[in-house]
């Protein structure tokens, strides 16, 4: 039993139980206030529990509940809830520009004084262009203590900790089993592909490039040019051309794993596919070819099937209108969603150090909503 509502549009539902409003009653001894949590054990309620009188007000619904409880509920949020599950739930999916090569021309970007600044709108404006382009540039960034880098990074949200550290100040020198520590080029690829949760944001600071010791003063430090491709991009491209080598991408599953250091052998817990979706919405991109497993063996001819479908999709990350190259420089901060953007980089002479971090992608959509929209409207997103 319940309580109906008559409603003058084609809203699915008229009719709300009574043990559901009782469960989301939002007064202050049923919701801290503070933490937003319930106060009480919902299996307290007596299962037959119902309103004893009803009082309809300009602002809701005023219930007496059977077991003495009163509580009030404003009509736009039972109006919410008539309409559909929830009625403000922000996602990437609205906000989302794809990109190419010319973006590279008037690409993204934020000052860092703006985001370092006590008012919100510059974490708003930095996570609001992450959000819709994948990436982002923050300018003017001090470079001679890397430290500065950090605290911009943790204005989004705390750095996340992997196998590689947590904040990260690097050369290449092979302290770690990667080919991001050496002077090779990289193609395109999205990171921790081996974790079941990929970090979500990436960020990387050129500090300084330099020529090796010994090397020509002019020439000694060259290269190093920073590779971005739109991943959601590249799959509706994938999708549009060759429909059945979508299909195998996002559903056949593939092995990821981390294991060149010493004492690290990491996978996810299950098999991940490279084109993840969600309800049939790109969701995420999991690709590193070199950090891709043996591929599972099935029916004759799947195999070679998803072999083409993966070079086909190699070539489409391979076209120059997809590829976006932009060169990195002290004082300019690389941000971007490793779950949308793939990232590579040309080889180069010299001594390049780097620092950035990752972030989890979770910690990055809190921030987005908390900054760019109002209080009540992430509460309910998030709740339900």
């Amino acid at each position: 039993m319940g309580i109906a509502f008559k409603v003058q549009d084609d809203r699915p539902r008229k009719f709300l139980e009574w043990i559901w409003l009782r469960d989301n009653c939002r007064c202050a001894s049923c919701v801290n206030q503070d933490t937003m949590q319930r106060n009480f054990n919902t299996f307290d309620i007596p299962a037959d529990i119902h309103a004893t009188e009803t009082f309809l007000e300009d602002a809701g619904v005023r219930i007496k509940w059977s077991d003495g409880h009163e509580s009030f509920y404003h009509w736009n949020w039972l109006m919410t809830y008539l309409a559909r599950d929830w009625q403000f739930n922000p996602t990437l999916k609205g906000e989302r520009e794809m990109f190419g090569a010319s973006i590279a021309n008037d690409p993204p970007q934020v000052t860092y004084s703006s985001v370092m600044a006590s008012d919100k709108g510059g974490v708003a404006e930095l996570t609001a262009k992450i959000a819709k382009y994948g990436f982002v540039f923050v300018t003017e960034t001090p470079y001679e203590d890397p430290a500065d880098t950090k605290r911009l990074l943790e204005r989004i949200a705390f750095i996340r900790e992997t196998h590689y550290g947590g904040f990260y100040d690097f050369t290449p020198d092979l302290a770690m089993a990667d080919t991001a520590y050496t002077n090779l080029a990289l193609p395109a690829h999205t990171d921790t592909t081996y974790f079941s949760d990929p970090a979500g944001l990436q960020a990387f600071h050129l500090l300084s490039h330099t020529p090796a010791p010994g090397a020509d003063s002019v020439k000694g430090a060259e290269g190093g040019k920073s590779l971005l491709v739109d991943g959601f991009h590249a799959a509706q491209t994938l999708k549009r051309e060759n429909p059945e080598a979508y299909k195998i991408l996002s559903t056949k599953n593939v092995r990821w794993h981390a294991s060149g250091n010493e004492g690290i052998s990491i996978g996810p817990y299950r098999r991940f596919p490279v084109i993840e979706t969600v309800e049939g919405s790109l969701f995420r991109i999991r690709w590193n070819n070199d950090d891709r497993g043996v591929l599972p063996l099935g029916p004759a001819g799947e195999v070679v099937k998803w072999y083409n479908a993966a070079r086909k999709w190699d070539e489409i990350l391979r076209r120059k209108d997809m590829e976006c190259w932009i060169q990195l420089e002290p004082g300019k901060v690389l941000i971007f969603d490793n779950w949308r953007v793939l990232h590579g980089r040309s080889a180069f002479e010299g001594v390049r150090r780097i620092c950035g971090a990752y972030i989890n992608h979770d910690d990055f959509i809190s921030r987005w909503k908390n900054t760019n929209f109002p209080k009540e409207h992430v509460l309910q997103s998030v709740r339900g």
